[in-house]
């Protein structure tokens, strides 16, 4: 597990997104770590040296290890497939945590996120399979996602042209099927008492306000909060802001 450690100060633990690794909270990390302990990991569904697809729960008990490496309670950010992972280490392990800040989680609430199924997922991979990694991508983020057409396809073609990306596509799909193999766990996050900040862009897909809305109704120390002008990239285009809510989450719990 290659983790990341900066500054100094109470704990703080970075959960990445999906099509990323740990440099992705780069930016919010650098901003925190002036007054905190910052860590964060390369996820096991997104690491080079993985075998098979994961599941959430192993990446979840990844998450836990490194929580218990403060030695104390930590406050948890995580973003997208990363936020999902997040809600599962904190109803594993709540004691763990002081709180959480859990930006748009693709939770199931309803139907598979890769549709009817699985079928999303099926012409995903097929285009993959077929030597066509940003063809496939372009499908997850439209129909997954829910980007504009033009949006995803430009998105796919993008990414698929920088090496570091176009080998993690393949795993974003291997993401998308851990989602839909947990399946609907709001049972579960009920069962978080923790302070919980549910953050969310104004700008995002409206089905990811949606999941927010299903885990306020359940979480019962949930606060909601929304970026002005925001959307599901915030960390990178506006990771100030993104820190600012991790920040006072973090000094009234641990004020407490």
């Amino acid at each position: 597990m290659r983790t990341y450690d900066e500054g100094r100060g109470r704990p703080i633990v970075l959960v990445h997104p999906g099509l990323s690794d740990g440099r992705r909270c780069g930016k919010v990390a650098a901003i925190l770590a002036s007054r905190y302990r910052v860590l964060r990991l390369d996820r096991l569904q997104y690491r080079p040296d993985r075998g098979a697809p994961v599941r959430v729960e192993l990446e979840a008990e990844e998450v836990l290890r490194l929580a218990r490496s403060a030695g104390e309670p930590v406050v948890l950010y995580g973003h997208s497939s990363g936020g999902v992972v997040a809600l599962e280490a904190l109803a594993a392990s709540p004691a763990s945590f002081a709180g959480a800040v859990i930006f748009e989680p693709p939770a199931v609430i309803g139907p598979p996120l890769s549709g009817e199924g699985g079928e999303v997922l099926r012409r995903a991979r097929a285009a993959v399979a077929s030597g066509s990694p940003g063809k496939g991508l372009a499908i997850f983020m439209r129909d997954t996602v829910e980007l504009p057409d033009p949006q995803a396809r430009l998105a796919g073609a993008i990414t698929a042209l920088i090496p570091r990306y176009r080998r993690l596509i393949p795993r974003q799909l291997d993401d998308l099927e851990a989602l839909d193999r947990l399946g609907v766990r709001l049972d579960a996050y009920a069962t978080i008492k923790l302070p919980t900040v549910l953050l969310g862009g104004e700008h995002s897909p409206a089905h990811l306000a949606e999941r927010l809305d299903a885990l306020q109704r359940v979480l019962p120390h949930a606060e909601r909060v929304v970026l002005p002008g925001a959307d599901h990239g915030a960390d990178l285009k506006r990771p100030a802001e993104v820190a600012r809510v991790i920040r006072e989450l973090a000094e009234k719990v641990f004020a407490g």
